[in-house]
Order: structure tokens, then C-alpha cells, then sequence
């Protein structure tokens, strides 16, 4: 959401302003410059008018004194920057600047005041520093005396002060580049600077000392307390972005805006770039699912959502104006696309109906949205808007704020006096309606509420709007008539509070005449105010037209410094006014005289006298109310007006649905469809068909039960606050109970439904799924609503578990293990190799057959919000293999960082240590380590994909080298070192058998018991594989559809043919960790830990 601040509404204040003429940034810049040191010059400059008069004859004849000044030794310079006080002060200042467009930055500068309105200027680079190159000039609006300007942050980074217009500086360095100020509306001192980096800052003393307010502040969405609406005046309102597109309003104070002092006053996040606080209103966006909702907060009160009509489905929304406490908002419809629609609101500015359709819009400079829309100043409820009919584009009036709107009629005669044949509807006059943004010139159209009803504006006669065969156009009876003055395009200004009428010939070649008129345009006279031609760059207004002085400024040629000719109208005025010079007009719309609701009478100077307006004469003569009509009234929210002017329901609006804020034992006002409109002064008769009407209210069943979270959104995370909003739209509100289950056992009741209009808080403690349910329920029925809210919390950590070796044909488990762990709320996305889909779940686990040997890389993402987190791992996939649990000295538990890289590098230096020792290719080697304690492994053993041999030649060759590793493994041959003085031995795990062969005779008794324990062993393979049991194992399981007992496949490779063996066919676990302890000689690691994996000595596949 953005406010209009273009060509459509006007700026209350400029506090600062830069001119750019497209002729200086042409301008060759010259090898030679005036030292500074030569100053300037001063001359004066031709008589007034086409020749010159004599000095005696000028004081009777109308005439301007104009002089000259030279900025001398700033030729090169191509951009300005002046300030006039105004207040009766005679300080001009003006900083000439040069603007490397290839370096984006200011290098040279120069600052020059003068204290005799324009007169003379003195140059004052000595008094900010030789060396000081300024970049931008402030003023303080409140108080005109005091300005601040910035250094160029390349040289020096410092603001500059002045209390005394300019008189004197104080310098103080700052460490923040300001790209942008913005002054407290009542104190002086109070300053927010925001700054290249996205921070905001404050200063209370007029910029000595600055305080940051907030980080990641959003450029120029950062506002001032309003006075008389925030409660302090220290308050500043923020738009400070979290993340890319969202941000969260925040409002402090400016010099304590500390996290305890911050208020989030809206629920939830909001759009970047839509936070408007303008008068009483605040104004933010939020954008869910790709359509955008609108609330608005009127006198600071909690946000409503702003109801535009059903279908109006908005892309985008501009806001125009919050005058007169109702908002006018530009609104691009779901249909449309170069043009937009004008919206007016209520008073809160929460029910928006149609006013036109189809406004022309285009862009500015910046990209800025331009809608041609403009507010006549002096004349309440009169607008001009430019509108798109049939692929033309065409001027329209209004006198009721918006309600009926009219094409403009015609001149009768040009500006020659012939006559024009020009009829309406088929033919009208059109207007350009852009505002300018420069404050050294004019807009395309101008009024002034000083002299209500006179618009000046360039336009062109014909079927549609055109940019060609312009002239400029005059009405001084508030649009109901115009007359053309010109036949081409120039700049008008108001001279004498609006009692005359300056002229300057919009052209890019150089001028020396300007024109004068007293009498509404109908007589100009031309006067020179340069011997020589000077192409003009802009022209300064005193402020305050009490000095009647104008300057001009500009340069004689591109290579000329510049040139400041001050000009006193005075002369052209030869008295005061007195009583008899004025005259009364009414304001009338086509002859009809009751305008927004009353008969109006004004007061102007008698055209042609040349006497100068008393300052505090007062416009409005008289007014007197009129009875209100259908035209005093605008449709009201879910009503259309028809072709007849009649307001009806629109085909989606039930009109007889009762208002919130109806009861059994209460009445209401129900709309007859009209509202009247905002500052309308006509008075109501005692029987008004327009009026809202006061009714008995119905008992009702509910009905449109609605339940939302604050904003639309169906997720939030642990911990935080959920705001629900229950909506009724029909039934006894404030009889009807309301019931909220919150789905994790909490419940809640209230009484009416009144009571629930600030939304209703809760916070859940675990992730998960929840059913929201709210039930209403009163004497005449109940209705319910529901919704699914998805709790989560941020994913830290995922972790991949899989085997590294699986076998081909064969699944293998996938698991995806999370921290912290989640309920029902995470997405999982498991990819394999190459695919270019992948495979969709909601739980964390899945089995997949490899179809192919060789290496496979398994990725898995998890979706939780709106972040993802991955983890990969790479599977062996073979026929067959070989495989032998592992353990390690326990030490090595005392540096395990259980993370997955150092087990990776644990994993590298056993499969060294093991091809080492038995000198079999690493390569056929892979050593998997478990996650967490105790540190655990497996060994797999690969066959020679190279060696052309047998399968059962292969198979065998995999027994002899598996039975090498058993006996290199229990005799303690495998061995690394981690770190100095740590040497760690790798084991068979202790589940494992002990050695056959002990060379320690006094353990030759384990070894026996070992060896029956062998022989025990085997006799329970045969017996097994004679009956074909099927016994479980840990990773992977399949399920046979003939059989009701799991078929259990081991991810280390085991064969159909081979025989699976149970651990609880070993010895006791006591016996072997004895027995393993006795034959190892004490060596070995501590085995009073509780081991509850189960592995085979070794299981061939």
C-alpha cells in the first residue's frame, strides 16, 4: 500500500528541494573558471515592458524593478537548491552544487546567501570550510530560520547548523551516511535521519547528537506522532523488515526505543513497503495466498479490515488523500491493468464504495504510480479526474465528491476569437492534471484556495485527452465555463495572493519576456525582465506575498554562471483595495446552486483594478444550507447506483442482514442504501427517504459464521500468539454465546460475540495439527466454522540414516531423522540420483529398491514453513558383500563430537588401517560408523567388480578374507592412532565370537566353552535353515503376501541361501564379555555398557 504523493495531492511543505534544468546537465563545462576570490557582480537590468520609460512616467504605468546578480566562479555547477524564508525575512539562500552523473556523487559545491531579498549574495564556503563539499540544504518547517545541510560523505561525513538563517554554522561530525531527514510536525529540534544502511536514527537537539532508533528500518516508512491522535509526541511509527517481503509495524519512542518500550500494534507480520500513517489514519497490507487484504486503524484504534465491494478483488491500492476524515483510494481491479479505480470510504475508512471507474495512471521517474486525479483548492468537494472510455482518454468534474461526474464543456471561442464548433458529449475540453514536483516551477494545472474558483491548466480541445496542440485554458467560476489565454503551453503562478496572474512561456530556448494579467486572463501584459535572453531553470515565490518580490534563475548560455534577477511586481499594482473594488459570484453547478449541500457566495477583486489585496479579506461572502437531495448522498457500502441515480443492492449484498450491534431488546439504523456524504452541509427534513432508519431488531439465528486467524495465515509457530477473529454476519449478536476449542484441550466461552471484536489470543506449547472450532449458539439456533492450524517449530538439525551398502533388488530403510522432533507437520522430499521428481512424504521414513549396482546418491529435503534443510548420503549398491560389526577401544568415546563429518574421517582411517594390515584394495573396503555412544561400526566387504570369476568362486574368496579380519580383528591388530599418547584398537564387536585359537594356555578353558559355543552355534544355523525360519532383522524388512510371518533382509547382504542366526542362540552376554575380558588380557574397552544391537559374527550374502 502506498501514499499518493505525486502529482495527485500537493505537499503541505517542501523542506527541501533540488532543481535539475535539462540545459544545465547539457552545458559544457569550461577549462577556465572565475576564482572565487572575484565574487560576484551585480547589474541592472532593462526597463520594464518592450521599451524603456522614463522614470517619472513608471510610477504611473504598470512596471517591474528588476536587477541581476552572477554567481561568478560557478559555471560548471548544474544543480541548485534555495531557500526564502519568507516571514517577512529578507535571507535567501541557495547552494549550487556539481553532479558527477558518472560517479553518482556531488564534487563540488558552493553556498551563497544574501539578506537584502535577493539583491546581492555572498559567497560562504569559507564559513562551512574551504574544503567542505555539501551535498543537501534543509529547512526546519516549524522554524525557518534553522538549517541543517550535509557534507558529502566521500570527504567528510558531518552535518552542518544554523539558527540564524545561514549567518553562522556549527559543525558536528556523524558517523552514518543520512540519505533522507524528516522534521517533527511542532518541535524544531526534534529530527529522524535515516541512513544508507537501513537504520533510523534520532536527535532532540537539531542534529548535534543522534540516537539509533531501529535496525532494518524500510526507506520513508518511518513517521512522526500525530498531534492531538498518539499520546506522546516522542513517538515515531516503523515499518522494520524481518525477512524478504515481510516487515512488522512498530511504534516507540524515538530516543528510548528499547524492545520493552516497543509496541506491535498490528497482529502478525505485514507487507514491505505498505506501512502509511497520514492523519488519523494507519494504513498497512498483507498478502496471503497471493491476494492482498487492507486494514486501516482510524484514531489509532485496533486495525479492521477495509471492506472494498465483493468482486473488486484488488491487485494494488493507492492512497490518495485522508482529508476531511475520509479516505479516497486509488484501487487496480482484479480486470484491469494500465487504469485504476477511485474508491471512497466512511469516516473510519473501513467501507469503501465506486466513485469513477478507470482513472488514467501511469509512471514517474522513479516508478512511482501517477493517477490523474486533482482536488480543486478553495472549492469543497470539487475534483477533476482523468478517465479511459472506449481507449480514449477524457476530463470529468465533480461538485459532490465524487458522486455524479460530468464532461467539461468547451470555450465558445479560441484564443483568437473564433469560434469553436465544439458540442458536447461528442467534443469537450481536456486536461492535463499533473501536479509538478518541482517547487521552482508550475504544475500543468493551478489553483489556489486564496482565490476560489480560478483554474488554470494546460489542455487541449477535442474527443480525448492529447499531448499535442496544447494551449492553456481559464475558468473563473469553478470549471463551469472556460476560456483559452494561450495557444501554447506555459508556466502560470499566482502573484498578489491569487489577485494576478505571472506567465512564462514553457520553452526550452531562452526568453526574456513574461506576462502579466489583473483581470483573470483576459488582458496580458508582457514585460521584460532581461536585456539578454536567459534560459530559465525555475522561478522562487516569496512565501508569503507580502513583499511582492519574485526571483528568476538561470544561465544566459550553457557555459555562463548563474544568474539570479530579482523582480518586484510591486509597480504594477497603484494602490490598496478598498470595499468598492471587490465583487460577489455564487458558486453554481450548471446553474443548479446548491453545491455539497448548500448555497455559497464569494468574494473576488473587480477584474482589471489594479490594487492590492488586503491580506485578511475573506473569501466566502455567504452560505446558507440547503435541503438535502439524492445527490447529498453517496451509495452505501454493498449498494450500486443505477442508471435512474437510484442506489441498490448489489447481487452479492444482503440488505437485511442486522448489524453486529443489534439485540432483542435494541434497535438499529438500517441503511436505506444511501450514506450522506462526508462535509455535505445539507440539512435533513424531518421525513428523509435517505436517511438511515431506525428499526426494531429480530431475533435471528446465527448465520455466516466466520473463523480466521488474524491474518488469513493457517501456520505459526511454538510458543507464539495466535489472534483469532470470529465474524457473524447475521443473528443477535450480543445474545449469542460463542464457543472457541482451540483442538489442544483448551476451551473458551464468551457471552456475546461483542466480546470477541479485538480477536482472541492463544499460544500453543507442541507442534502439530490443531482442529480450531468456534460454535454460536443462541434461543433461535447455532451455527459452526472451523479450521486446521498447522503449529511448527524451526527445523535445527536433519540428519540421514541409511545403509552405506545395500543390495541390489533388495529395499533398504531410509530414515530422516529431525531435531527437534515434530508431529505431523513436516514435509519430506526424497531424491535418488539423477531423478527429476522426487518422491513426496509426510513421514520420515522410506523404503526404496536399487535397481542398478554401483554408487547412489540419496538426498532428502524437509519442508517445515518456509524453510528447508538437506542431508545426503551415498549407497554402495552390490549383488553381494560381506559385512562385521565393530568396536573401539572406549577412549575413543571421550572424543567423540558425534557430528557426521569426524565420523566420516574415523571411517577413512580404519578402512587404511584394515587394507593396510591385510593389504586388501581400500577401495573394496567401507567402514560405516554409528551415530552416538557408544562408537560403533560396521566393516563391509566388497567382491572385485573387476575379476571376471564365478559367483560362488567369489563368494568364497569374500569368506576367506572376512575370516582374515576376524582373526586380525580379535588378536588386536588393528589399530590407529587419534591424537599423542591416544592409541585406539578396533574389535569385533563383543557380541561377536571370541577367537578359536588362543595362545595363552591359562585361557584355554574359554577357549574350549568358546569352541562348543561354535558348534552350538552351527547346529542352530542347520536346524534354521532345514525349517526355513525367517528371523527379524534391524534395517530392512519386507513383508511376503503369502505369508503372514516378515520376511527380514539384511542391509549387509544377506543371500537367500544363507542361514540367519539369532543372538539368543550365543552364550549369555555376561559369559562372552568374561570370557572376551580373560582372553584379551584386560585389553579392550569397558563392557558394562548396555549393548542393544544385534550382529552375527558374520553374515555372508
Amino acid at each position: 500500500m502506498v501514499a499518493q504523493e505525486n502529482r495527485t495531492v500537493p505537499a503541505k511543505f517542501v523542506a527541501r528541494a533540488e532543481i535539475s534544468s535539462p540545459t544545465t546537465y547539457d552545458r559544457l563545462r569550461r577549462v577556465e573558471t572565475t576564482p572565487p576570490e572575484t565574487g560576484a557582480t551585480q547589474s541592472n537590468i532593462g526597463a520594464p515592458g518592450a521599451d524603456a520609460r522614463a522614470s517619472g512616467s513608471r510610477q504611473s504605468e504598470p512596471h517591474l524593478d528588476t536587477s541581476a546578480f552572477a554567481l561568478s566562479g560557478d559555471s560548471a555547477h548544474n544543480q541548485a537548491m534555495v531557500h526564502w524564508s519568507g516571514h517577512n525575512s529578507s535571507v535567501i539562500l541557495i547552494l549550487t552544487k556539481l553532479y558527477d552523473f558518472n560517479l553518482g556523487a556531488v564534487t563540488e559545491s558552493s553556498l551563497w546567501r544574501s539578506v537584502d531579498y535577493g539583491s546581492t549574495y555572498t559567497k560562504l564556503n569559507d564559513k562551512v570550510g574551504s574544503r567542505t563539499v555539501l551535498s543537501y540544504l534543509y529547512v526546519c518547517p516549524t522554524n525557518k530560520r534553522k538549517i541543517m545541510m550535509l557534507s558529502d560523505p566521500e570527504i567528510e561525513s558531518a552535518v552542518l547548523i544554523s539558527s540564524d538563517e545561514g549567518a553562522s554554522f556549527e559543525k558536528h561530525p556523524i558517523n552514518f551516511y543520512i540519505q533522507s531527514l524528516l522534521f517533527h510536525p511542532a518541535q524544531e529540534n526534534w529530527i529522524l535521519a535515516y541512513s544508507h544502511d537501513s537504520k533510523l536514527y534520532s536527535s532532540v537537539d537539531f542534529g548535534r547528537k543522534w540516537l539509533l532508533v531501529h535496525n532494518s528500518v524500510m526507506p520513508g516508512r518511518f513517521y512522526w506522532a500525530v498531534m492531538g491522535l498518539d499520546r506522546e509526541s516522542d513517538v515515531v511509527h516503523i515499518e522494520t523488515r524481518i525477512e524478504k517481503g515481510r516487515a512488522q509495524y512498530v511504534k516507540c519512542p524515538a530516543q528510548r526505543c528499547t524492545e520493552a518500550n516497543r509496541q506491535y500494534l498490528f497482529p502478525g507480520h505485514v507487507d514491505t513497503n505498505s506501512l502509511v500513517v497520514q492523519d488519523e489514519y494507519v494504513f498497512t497490507q498483507v498478502t496471503k495466498s497471493g491476494r492482498a487484504s487492507y486494514f486501516v486503524s482510524y484514531m489509532r484504534e485496533s486495525f479492521k479490515r477495509m471492506k472494498l465491494p465483493k468482486y473488486c478483488l484488488p491487485k494494488d491500492m493507492h492512497i490518495i488523500s485522508t482529508d476531511e476524515k475520509q479516505v479516497f483510494a486509488a484501487v487496480q481491479e482484479w480486470n484491469q491493468n494500465n487504469t485504476y479505480s477511485l474508491y471512497i470510504s466512511d469516516s473510519p475508512g473501513v467501507y469503501f464504495t465506486i466513485s469513477l471507474e478507470n482513472l488514467r495512471t501511469s509512471r514517474g521517474p522513479a516508478g512511482n504510480l501517477l493517477v490523474d486525479f486533482y482536488k480543486v483548492e478553495g472549492i469543497n468537494g470539487m475534483y477533476l479526474a482523468n478517465k479511459q472510455v472506449d481507449h480514449q482518454i477524457k476530463t470529468f468534474i465533480t461538485y459532490n465528491k465524487g458522486q455524479t461526474w460530468a464532461l467539461l464543456p468547451a470555450p465558445a471561442v479560441d484564443v483568437a476569437g473564433n469560434k469553436l464548433h465544439c458540442i458536447l458529449p461528442l467534443c469537450s475540453l481536456h486536461l492535463h492534471l499533473e501536479m509538478s514536483e518541482n517547487p521552482y516551477t508550475s504544475g500543468r494545472i493551478s489553483s489556489k484556495d486564496s482565490v476560489p474558483g480560478i483554474i488554470v491548466a494546460t489542455g487541449n480541445i477535442g474527443t480525448e485527452l492529447s499531448s499535442t496542440n496544447l494551449g492553456m485554458f481559464i475558468s473563473s467560476d469553478a470549471g463551469n465555463s472556460w476560456r483559452q489565454i494561450f495557444e501554447e503551453e506555459h508556466h502560470i503562478w499566482f502573484l498578489d495572493d491569487g489577485g494576478a496572474l505571472l506567465a512564462v512561456l514553457h520553452a526550452t530556448a531562452p526568453i526574456r519576456h513574461l506576462w502579466i494579467s489583473l483581470d483573470e486572463g483576459k488582458k496580458w501584459d508582457r514585460h521584460s525582465f532581461s536585456l539578454a535572453p536567459l534560459y530559465v531553470d525555475g522561478v522562487l515565490m516569496e512565501p508569503e506575498m507580502e513583499k511582492h518580490i519574485i526571483t528568476f534563475f538561470g544561465h544566459f548560455s550553457h557555459r555562463s554562471e548563474w544568474q539570479l534577477i530579482k523582480i518586484d511586481y510591486k509597480g504594477i499594482f497603484s494602490r490598496r483595495c478598498m470595499d468598492g473594488d471587490y465583487q460577489t459570484w455564487q458558486l453554481h453547478n450548471k446553474g443548479e446552486p446548491c453545491v455539497m449541500g448548500e448555497k455559497q457566495i464569494y468574494m473576488k477583486r473587480r477584474p482589471g483594478n489594479r490594487c492590492i489585496l488586503a491580506q485578511d479579506y475573506s473569501r466566502v461572502y455567504s452560505s446558507e444550507p440547503c435541503l438535502c437531495r439524492a445527490y447529498d448522498f453517496e451509495c452505501d457500502y454493498g449498494f450500486e447506483r443505477q442508471a435512474d441515480g437510484k442506489c441498490s443492492p448489489a447481487f452479492w449484498f444482503d440488505p437485511n442482514a442486522a448489524t453486529k450491534s443489534c439485540s432483542t431488546s435494541q434497535t438499529f439504523l438500517n441503511s436505506t442504501g444511501y450514506r450522506k456524504v462526508l462535509s455535505n452541509n445539507c440539512k435533513e427534513a424531518w421525513k428523509n427517504m435517505y436517511s438511515p432508519r431506525r428499526q426494531a431488531c429480530r431475533s435471528r439465528p446465527p448465520r455466516g459464521l466466520r473463523l480466521t486467524t488474524s491474518q488469513g495465515e493457517l501456520s505459526a509457530t511454538v510458543g507464539s500468539n495466535v489472534t483469532f477473529l470470529v465474524y457473524l454476519d447475521v443473528g443477535d449478536s450480543l445474545r449469542t454465546n460463542i464457543q472457541l476449542d482451540f483442538g489442544d484441550g483448551i476451551k473458551i466461552t464468551y457471552s456475546n460475540v461483542s466480546r470477541t471484536d479485538d480477536g482472541i489470543k492463544h499460544s500453543y506449547r507442541t507442534t502439530g495439527i490443531y482442529r480450531v472450532a468456534a460454535y454460536a449458539e443462541n434461543s433461535q439456533g447455532s451455527a459452526s466454522s472451523s479450521l486446521f492450524l498447522h503449529i511448527t517449530s524451526p527445523v535445527e538439525r536433519i540428519y540421514l540414516s541409511a545403509p552405506i551398502v545395500a543390495i541390489r533388488g533388495k529395499e533398504a530403510n531410509l530414515t530422516a531423522v529431525v531435531w527437534p522432533s515434530h508431529s505431523r507437520t513436516l514435509t519430506f522430499f526424497w531424491w535418488f540420483e539423477n531423478s527429476s521428481e522426487p518422491i513426496i512424504t509426510l513421514e520420515g521414513s522410506l523404503s526404496h529398491t536399487f535397481l542398478r549396482e554401483g554408487i547412489n546418491k540419496v538426498t532428502v529435503q524437509v519442508a517445515s514453513g518456509s524453510s528447508v534443510m538437506q542431508d545426503s548420503k551415498v549407497i554402495t549398491v552390490k549383488e553381494f558383500f560381506r559385512s562385521l560389526p565393530l568396536s573401539f577401544s572406549p577412549v575413543l568415546d571421550e572424543h567423540n563430537p558425534d557430528i557426521p563429518e569426524w565420523r566420516e574421517d574415523i571411517g577413512r582411517v580404519v578402512q587404511k588401517a584394515l587394507s593396510q594390515v591385510s593389504g586388501f584394495p581400500e577401495e573394496q573396503l567401507l567402514v560405516s560408523l554409528d551415530q552416538g555412544l557408544p562408537t560403533n561400526a560396521e566393516l563391509f566387504i566388497l567382491p572385485d567388480k573387476n575379476t571376471p570369476s564365478e559367483h560362488k568362486k567369489k563368494n568364497e574368496a569374500l569368506d576367506r578374507i572376512s575370516g582374515f579380519f576376524v582373526n586380525a580383528l580379535n588378536q588386536g591388530l588393528i589399530q590407529f592412532e587419534l591424537k599423542a599418547d591416544v592409541h585406539i584398537i578396533v574389535y569385533i564387536d563383543q557380541q561377536t565370537l571370541a577367537p578359536l585359537v588362543d595362545s595363552n594356555s591359562i585361557h584355554s578353558g574359554s577357549a574350549m566353552l568358546m569352541l562348543l559355543s561354535v558348534v552350538f552355534v552351527g547346529l542352530a544355523a542347520f536346524f534354521i535353515y532345514k525349517f526355513k525360519r525367517k528371523i527379524p532383522w534391524i534395517h530392512v524388512q519386507a513383508e511376503d503376501s503369502h505369508e503372514k510371518e516378515p520376511e527380514v533382509l539384511s542391509t549387509v547382504g544377506q543371500n537367500d541361501n544363507m542361514s540367519k542366526v539369532k543372538l539368543s542362540e550365543f552364550p549369555s552376554q555376561e559369559e562372552v564379555i568374561e570370557k572376551e575380558g580373560r582372553s584379551r588380557g584386560g585389553i579392550g574397552r569397558n563392557m558394562e555398557r548396555v549393548i542393544t544391537r544385534e550382529f552375527p559374527n558374520c553374515t555372508n550374502v
